[in-house]
């Protein structure tokens, strides 16, 4: 008997919690769909007010493009959490059907209020039922009527809740998700720019190389050969002396250049050390200040280290040489399965997008799967974003 109580109060508990999900879904997917339509609105003023400047125009859809994505995106994990799914992939669709879907979310958000609405007319009502039952003015046959009144009511409200969630998880499926076939395309699309990125990544790489060896390693080398030769013929042995000590001394500035340019082929620290560590190491070496803020829990791959090293490390020296930045911050933080860094200076901005090292940047980042984001308007600040799997 005990066990068949205990086994009635769980099955009780489990409806309870079934149902309670959709119901609690609803009811936050009203305040957010709100909350969308204050965004859309406010987004829609200022591109009308800013409509007669194109480049002013372009900047700020892409902007309200991205918040976009980002609010699609949290949608997407409310309603996964809601109907115990798991967490969703990053929302890839385009700008005109993403902000069509913040649109869209009106009709199950007023749907919702309804619904929601009717719930709380009907609990008022059992609460009126139960007090005139309590004070005697209801007889028991007229209080089991509108028990069994309540409950079917009740069903069916709840069916309409669960109908209202049903209809939002569609429209996320409809306009945030593409079709296998659309999804095929995009991604041969994808894998076929990347593979021409890495290769033109790869030589622009080669070229840096040899020009950072034929400008600096080079030049050290031809010098240091200058003074061994001036030593190896000074009859002086105070000034031989002299020019061994240059001598030695250009061999350490050599030896310095050899692992600046083996670092800019592979940050061979990381195999002993996280990537926090190795860009505290960069922050040191860095004329200009470097803040670092550093939230992954789980270490990721080593190619996506890498990559992030390299997108960190460019950043700064952009900004060191042609911003005139006084602080950089580096923020890299883990959101679901993705990793996400911000790089962001108070230089006076203006980068180019199309230029080499930035290019370069952003095929590593679209080779892994990545995003690569910049914003760098005149007068600052500059910001570098990039988005890769965690594995």
């Amino acid at each position: 008997m005990a066990e068949r109580a205990t086994h009635g109060r769980r099955s009780w508990m489990g409806a309870m919690v079934r149902w309670s999900r959709p119901v609690a879904g609803v009811a936050v997917g009203v305040l957010t769909a709100a909350a969308e339509l204050l965004f859309l609105l406010l987004a829609g003023l200022v591109v009308i007010a800013v409509s007669p400047a194109p480049a002013a125009r372009r900047r700020i859809g892409t902007t309200t493009v991205r918040y976009a994505r980002r609010i699609g995106e949290w949608e997407r994990q409310r309603l996964a959490v809601t109907a115990s799914e798991p967490t969703p992939p990053p929302v890839r669709a385009t700008g005109p059907r993403v902000l069509g879907y913040l649109a869209a979310r009106l009709l199950p958000a007023a749907l919702g209020v309804i619904t929601a609405g009717l719930l709380v007319v009907g609990a008022v009502l059992a609460a009126i039922v139960v007090r005139s039952f309590v004070a005697g003015t209801m007889t028991m046959a007229g209080f089991l009527l509108q028990g069994l009144i309540g409950a079917a009511l009740l069903v069916v409200n709840l069916q309409a809740i669960a109908s209202v969630a049903t209809l939002d998880r569609w429209l996320a499926r409809s306009l945030l998700e593409s079709n296998t076939r659309q999804a095929l395309e995009r991604r041969i699309s994808e894998l076929a720019v990347s593979r021409a990125g890495v290769i033109a990544a790869v030589d622009a790489e080669r070229q840096r190389i040899e020009r950072d060896l034929h400008d600096g390693l080079q030049q050290h080398l031809v010098a240091l050969g200058v003074l061994l030769g001036r030593a190896r013929r000074s009859r002086d042995p105070d000034k031989a002396r002299e020019l061994l000590v240059q001598a030695h001394e250009d061999v350490q500035r050599a030896v310095d250049d050899l692992r600046d340019v083996a670092w800019r082929v592979y940050p061979s620290a990381l195999d002993h050390t996280n990537l926090d560590e190795v860009l505290s190491m960069v922050a040191q070496r860095s004329a200009t200040p470097v803040k670092i803020s550093y939230k992954v829990p789980v270490r990721p791959a080593r190619p996506i280290e890498t990559v992030l090293y390299f997108v960190a490390c460019e950043a700064i020296t952009n900004a060191t040489k042609h911003a005139r930045a006084t602080l950089i911050t580096i923020e890299i933080e883990a959101r679901g399965t993705r990793i996400e860094m911000h790089v962001r200076d108070d230089g006076v901005g203006g980068a180019d997008p199309h230029g080499s090292g930035l290019q370069g940047l952003a095929r590593r980042v679209t080779a892994l799967d990545g995003q690569f984001d910049l914003q760098s308007p005149a007068g600052g600040p500059t910001t570098i974003r990039a988005e890769l799997p965690c594995v």
